[in-house]
């Protein structure tokens, strides 16, 4: 059995037993500000509390004097780097100092005892970073035919994903942590992939990805006590983001595919198709059945749905993908 200290890379990796945590949040959008304020005050309470709050902010000169002007204890910076979420995060890890990099959304806010939770876990020198379900915070009542198998559509854990502590392909970037020396050793986020404008490609899974290539005996660790909440607006309680954004995860799995492989690049969803939906599926059925009510039957149905829209972006992407190549 290979010695835990030398398995990422030859060069000795640290076992942290008080890391600091700088944590970057991704900011674009003064639509956001109320749910920003909240995120930040979310970890100001954290016990222990984070060595440092980055706000990286995209394209939004007005933003980035806002938080400079009202939050002067969080270190506001500029994307310097590449548009998109993937370029804010680069750009704030740049000014990190902490051992650990954190990384929410600007729409998310984080539970009590999350930095608590996550912290202990990089005592243990293979794992690379962690993280934790990411709890949907509606805006309005959860809609009756939306299905949990697809709470990804809105940034979210879905049913299907680890209900305890576990050993994952990668994690979200709205609950993520990883290693500063291994964040720029590997480049950070991949330049020119991720969301950006109406594009929406995984970069959060092609960083998980290519670490894991590069550090096969690394671990992403889910810790099921790191959650944090999800802001989920009205607008995206229609079924038409819902399948939108079911098509664009089609589309970003075949970018993600063109980059990394298409085996790696899908290996967690051919079990969530083979297993998740169909269970989703039959489950749904069953309870209108026991329950001589509709709304199951609708569940099942978008999962059907869904899973169509999915499967068709992920064609049409992966022709794309072919044509850009030749």
């Amino acid at each position: 059995m290979p010695d835990p200290a030398a398995v990422l890379t030859a060069d000795p990796v640290p076992a942290y037993r008080d890391p600091r945590f700088s944590v970057v949040i991704a900011a674009y959008t003064l639509d956001r500000w109320d749910d920003l304020q909240r995120a930040v005050a979310s970890l100001r309470a954290q016990e222990p509390a984070p060595h440092e709050i980055i706000v990286a902010v995209d394209g939004n000169p007005e933003l980035l004097e806002r938080v400079r002007a009202t939050l002067p204890d969080v270190i506001a910076v500029e994307n310097d780097r590449h548009a998109g979420a993937g370029g804010a995060r680069n750009a704030g890890s740049a000014v990190a100092t902490g051992e650990v990099l954190a990384f929410i959304d600007d729409d998310v806010h984080v539970a009590p005892g999350w930095l608590a939770a996550l912290h202990e876990l990089f005592a243990d020198p293979t794992v690379l970073g962690a993280g934790g379900p990411i709890r949907p915070d509606w805006a309005t009542a959860r809609p009756a035919w939306f299905p949990p198998e697809f709470d990804w559509v809105v940034g979210c854990t879905f049913r299907g994903s680890p209900q305890e502590a576990a050993t994952v392909r990668n994690l979200i970037a709205a609950n993520m942590t990883m290693r500063r020396d291994r964040f720029e050793q590997l480049g950070g986020f991949r330049t020119g992939f991720g969301k950006v404008g109406t594009r929406s490609a995984p970069e959060e899974t092609d960083l998980c990805i290519r670490a894991g290539q590069r550090w096969p005996d690394a671990q992403w660790r889910f810790e099921p006590t790191a959650a944090v909440w999800h802001a989920v607006p009205a607008g995206r309680t229609e079924p038409r983001y819902f399948l939108r954004r079911c098509w664009l995860e089609g589309t970003g799995k075949a970018a993600l595919a063109a980059h990394v492989g298409s085996d790696a690049g899908t290996s967690t969803e051919r079990d969530y198709v083979a297993r998740t939906l169909p269970s989703g599926v039959l489950g749904g059925v069953g309870e209108a059945l026991r329950t001589r009510t509709v709304a199951p039957l609708g569940r099942a149905a978008m999962i059907v749905l869904g899973l169509a829209f999915t499967v068709a972006g992920y064609v049409i992407g992966t022709a794309q993908e072919r044509w850009a190549a030749r």
